[in-house]
């Protein structure tokens, strides 16, 4: 028998999709996994790209989706690399980052969360605030390993709960209260 989920995460990260998965289920939502690679614009804004990424999604597929797309953004930098993280990570990797910086290394995370269905189209952004730290820490993915959130001296990398204090969290527990009551 087919396992039923309440609507799709569409990425080609399996990562992001374990962590809103594992998030969302606190929450009592089901998720499913469609992996694939979507329309990613180059754009300035964070919301731009999630908001073509999701009707992308829907449109591959046909079914109430989520994505998420998020960006590191560092002060220093001028907010560099914000919505170009992804490529910048794949480009340059942590490494690149902690040779930029010098010593202002605060920083934000940026999640947004895009739900879209036949009918609706409506995303939910959080932020988190921290610094880059100077040099790798932790076993963890993506930037993980050089964020440190406010109030923590350990990276996202090194942290068991997570899942309990990231940018993604707070945008998806946005998301789930709006769509469990909607």
């Amino acid at each position: 028998m087919p396992k039923s989920f309440d609507l799709y995460f569409v990425s080609s990260n399996d990562h992001k999709y374990l962590e809103a998965k594992n998030i969302l289920e606190t929450f009592g939502i089901k998720l499913g996994f469609l992996k694939s690679d979507l329309e990613e614009i180059q754009s300035n804004s964070l919301d731009d790209v999630a908001l073509r990424k999701a009707k992308d999604a829907f449109f591959k597929f046909k079914k109430p989706v989520i994505i998420e797309d998020d960006g590191l953004f560092i002060k220093s930098l001028g907010g560099f690399p914000g919505p170009y993280s992804s490529y910048v990570f794949k480009t340059i990797g942590n490494d690149g980052i902690l040779n930029l910086l010098r010593n202002n290394r605060q920083a934000k995370f940026v999640s947004i969360i895009t739900y879209c269905d036949k009918t609706i189209l409506q995303s939910f952004d959080a932020k988190l605030d921290g610094i880059i730290s100077k040099s790798q820490k932790g076993k963890g993915w993506g930037y993980d390993p050089i964020f440190v959130p406010k109030n923590s001296r350990k990276t996202f990398a090194e942290m068991n709960e997570k899942n309990k204090l990231s940018h993604r969290y707070k945008a998806l527990k946005k998301f789930s209260n709006w769509y469990l009551h909607k």
